[in-house]
């Protein structure tokens, strides 16, 4: 599992792109840490493209929530964008798709948030 991250748009929006499976441990550890550096670089606008992760877990749905609460609290947003049909069930039945806003590809993501 690695975690990327980059910013668009003159640093506005923030990207985090996680590859391979989220299931706790170091990888969940790495996609915290992403999260909380774009938190104190002031960034308000966080994409979370999951179009690479093959299988989450509870802890890391933990860790989408985290961010997403902690966004929320600073007056930003977080949007998840890639997610595929296996980890789309998982939101579904968790009702996580109440929570989270999602795109379909991180170019829907980026439109949204500009």
């Amino acid at each position: 599992m690695s975690v990327k991250t980059t910013t668009l748009q003159s640093g506005k929006i923030g990207v985090i792109e996680v590859k391979g499976s989220l299931v706790g441990g170091e990888e969940t550890d790495e996609l915290r840490s992403a999260v909380a550096d774009f938190v104190e670089q002031g960034n308000k606008k966080l994409i979370i493209d999951l179009s690479k992760v093959t299988y989450l877990n509870s802890t890391a749905i933990g860790v989408l929530v985290q961010a997403h609460t902690t966004y929320s609290r600073n007056n930003g947003v977080v949007k998840l964008c890639g997610i595929n049909n296996n980890i789309n069930n998982i939101f579904v039945i968790t009702k996580l798709t109440m929570v989270f806003d999602v795109a379909e590809t991180r170019d829907d993501a980026v439109k949204a948030l500009s």
